[in-house]
Parts: structure tokens; sequence; C-alpha cells
């Protein structure tokens, strides 16, 4: 669906867990994936300069439908290109699973090496990342009540974004400090959300190891007068399409309100306690502070958002009409107490409420370690292997879903700088080593294009620019 009404750049960056049989090195695994993607320019360009100093020459590189891939501190990241859509942004999500699946494949990986699109190993504790990007007015309104209410809707969306998981009570109270131990009081064995565990701050800038629901980094990859860049990294890696487009497509919106300056003002008392508090708390209603006397249920301050989004943009065109929809059915279904009827479109309700069948059949509970093993299966990469997949149910979101991800496999998206930039990327002989490629520019052999305009389609090209520099910064590769 055209993007007609709105003007807004979203990507995301999924971090994949990698599962090798014991007999192989993981490192050769992950760079045999690697390389496969830029072996003879099969479906892009390897970097040939540094662009940080974990990110040397051959790390990674840019690829001809737009997006990047790159060996991230010793697993496999890729992104998306810039999307002015929410559901191309599902699609080239889908699309990187698909040519993951296609390298494993052809390298004859298939039953030795599994692709798990997660964030928790649940053998050592560590987790990874899905990292959202949006555009921003740099004239957008940053008073503090706008702020504060975008992060306590960031917070509250956790009921649509969770994945799910287990992972056994002794590990969650390792992870837990002394103060949150109460939570763990009628603690079944599952939680709504893997990153909520590792969310230190409400706001910070540098998030390696201190990471928080909003990253104040101010790295807007065009240009600054006119951009600025949200970085969120708390929210779980999505297997169903439902839920990828809830996420992206509700926080577009409140993203949409907060440059009307029309969004509600809400704030919560303690939003990094309330995002741990309602991954603890599978079954509603969820009750959340709003300031220390005053309680109110998050799925009723979620309404209120959902409400003044289809105010404002209801009838702009049929995808946001679609989200507005599936928004809707998703507070409702929460307002019940009973949310399987998101089965197939929300993660943790899906994941639930398989669970709780194997746990029925088996005769086990939800902290057997068995189900960790069923936990990675519900996010592995192949159709064939997901326990997700077969769940999914199709919707607007999902209407032509296959051809839809066949042609981001290799198209760029229509509308925005990386359909220019993957122009230029196919223009640089292969054989030429002395080329530098971003986000924002390419610059080979004697030529030079820059990308300040993220929707300009046919920049101007500089002949005998200045020598190349490695100047490069790319997304911020943090977490």
């Amino acid at each position: 669906m055209p993007n007609s009404s709105r003007r807004r750049l979203i990507g995301l960056e999924t971090e994949y867990g990698c599962l090798v049989e014991d007999n192989l090195p993981m490192h050769q695994v992950i760079g045999r994936l690697r390389d496969w993607f830029f072996e003879n320019q099969r479906h892009g360009l390897i970097d040939v300069h540094h662009r940080d100093w974990d990110d040397p020459p051959g790390n990674g590189g840019f690829l001809f439908n737009g997006g990047r891939m790159y060996e991230d501190m010793g697993h496999l990241e890729m992104c998306t290109p810039e999307c002015s859509s929410f559901l191309e942004v599902v699609h080239y999500d889908r699309a990187n699973d698909h040519l993951l699946a296609q390298a494993l494949h052809e390298l004859e990986l298939d039953d030795t090496v599994s692709i798990i699109r997660n964030n928790i190993d649940h053998y050592t504790g560590a987790t990874f990342g899905c990292h959202e990007n949006y555009s921003l007015d740099r004239q957008a309104v940053s008073s503090d009540e706008a702020i504060f209410s975008l992060l306590t809707f960031l917070t509250l969306r956790s009921l649509y974004t969770g994945a799910g998981r287990v992972g056994g009570l002794e590990t969650q109270r390792q992870l837990m400090r002394q103060e949150r131990e109460p939570l763990l009081d009628n603690f079944d064995g599952f939680q709504i959300t893997q990153r909520a565990d590792y969310v230190e701050n409400d706001f910070f800038r540098w998030v390696q190891g201190n990471r928080a629901i909003i990253n104040t980094r101010d790295d807007p990859l065009a240009d600054p007068t006119l951009y600025r860049r949200l970085h969120v990294l708390h929210g779980d890696t999505n297997v169903l399409p439902g839920a990828a487009f809830l996420k992206i497509g509700t926080t577009a919106l409140i993203l949409d309100l907060l440059e009307i300056d029309d969004l509600p003002m809400l704030r919560l008392h303690e939003p990094v306690s309330t995002l741990k508090q309602i991954s603890y708390q599978a079954e509603g209603p969820w009750q959340v502070f709003m300031n220390p006397a005053e309680t109110c249920n998050a799925v009723d301050v979620l309404e209120i958002y959902r409400e003044r989004a289809a105010q404002h943009f209801t009838g702009r065109d049929t995808e946001t009409d679609a989200l507005l929809d599936l928004w809707k059915r998703a507070n409702e279904a929460f307002a019940s107490n009973d949310p399987t009827g998101m089965v197939g479109i929300l993660d943790w309700v899906t994941k639930r409420y398989l669970f709780q069948h194997f746990c029925e059949a088996e005769r086990i509970d939800l902290n057997n370690d068995w189900l960790q093993a069923q936990d990675l299966e519900y996010h592995h990469i192949s159709p064939e292997r997901s326990l997700a997949h077969p769940l999914a149910k199709d919707g607007h979101w999902s209407l032509n879903l296959e051809a839809a991800v066949k042609r981001c496999l290799t198209e760029p998206p229509p509308d925005t700088r990386a359909l220019a930039r993957s122009r230029f990327m196919r223009q640089i002989d292969p054989l030429d080593e002395n080329y530098i490629i971003d986000w924002d520019c390419v610059r080979w052999a004697d030529r030079m294009v820059a990308f300040p305009d993220p929707y300009e389609l046919h920049p101007t090209v500089t002949q005998n620019p200045d020598e190349l520099t490695d100047n490069s910064a790319g997304w911020p590769e943090d977490d």
C-alpha cells in the first residue's frame, strides 16, 4: 500500500540467535553465512573500510534490496531498508528470514545450524535485540509532557509487542534485584516480554550494558536540521506478522500524534518497574501506577492513545485503517481478560496458549526445562520448524504476504533513498576496492552521491569528490 499521506522512515535491525552442532565452530558458521551474501555480489557489496572499531572491513555490507547485514559481537544482524510503510517493514523483515534460510540451504547447513529470531540465550542468560528506528521531524514537540507520554506508551505497548518466554524461576530470581522479588510471588514461569529484565533506564544515551526504553543518542542519518531519529531497543523480536505490524504501526501513529502536538498527557510513575511488572503478569487486569497513589488499567490507558489516533487518522489510507482496526481488536481482547482471540496474531498470547496445551498433554508445568527448547522452536526462521507459523492468522496486515516478501528479497522500496542507494551500488565495479557505502551516502571511483533527503530518488552525483575518508557511522550497532 503506498504511503501517500505521511512521511516517516521506519526500519528494523534484528539480531539473530544461532545454534550449531557441537563439532562446528560458531565463528566459522557465522562467517560463512555472512560471506554467502556478498560472494560474487550475490545480494550486495561487502564493506572495504572500517565503519567502527568493532566493525572492520569484511565484517558486513549493504544489500541491493536496500538493507544491510553484518556480524555484531558474534551474531548475525540484519537491517531492513528505510521504509515509508508499516507493512513494508514487516515484508522486508520476513525477507531477511528467507535470505538466511536460503543461505543455510545452499551452504548445506540446514541439518546442523538453526537460526532463531528471539532475544534470549536460555543457556547463558544473555540478551540480543530488535531495534526499531523511526524518523522524526526535527521541529516536533519535545516538551517534558510529550516525551513522558511517549515513554508511557512505549512501556505499555509490551502487551502487543511481547514475544513471550519461559526460562525457569531460579534464572529469573538471579536476574531480578532484591527489591523486585515480590513480582515473583505469583509468577508461573511465563513472561510476556523477553527484554524487560534487561532494561534499566527510562532514557540513556549509550546502551551497551545499560539499556533504556528510549535511546537519547541524536544520530538522524539525514539532514540534521530537518530530522531526528527515535531509536527504540526495548521491544521483542516478533515472529507473527500481526504482532510486527501492530508494534511498528501503533508506534508510528503515536509519533504522528507527537508531531501534531496532540498526544494524551499521560505519565507513568515508574516506567522501568512497570515494564517488568507487566512482563511477570501474564493474566490481566494489568493495573499500573500513574502516580504513587493512583492506579489505572493499562488497557484503558492504551485505549486513550488508540482513540486519539483514530480521531485524527481514520480514513487517511487503507493501511492506517487496517492498523487501527487491529489495534481496537487487541484492546478489546485484553479488556475482556481473555486475550485468546489474539492467538495467531500476538506472539506472547500465541506462545502461552500453545505451551499451556503442551503442559496439559505432558503433565508438566511452565518451569519445565523441555519448554525452553520449544521456546526456541517457536522462533525458528524455517516455516517447517517454527511452532508459530502454522498458527499465524491472515488479515489486512498479511495480504499477499508471500508475493511481497519475494519482491523484497532483491528490490528496494520504491519511494525512499534505499532505491537510489541500490541503483548506485550496482554501478560500482566489483573489482574496485575504493568505495564507501553508508545509509546517507555512496562514494566510488571519482564520484559521490549524498542522501540528506531520505525521500530523494534522484540525487545529484558529484564528480571528483575529496579523497575518500572513513567517516561512516551506520545505525547504532550497540546491543
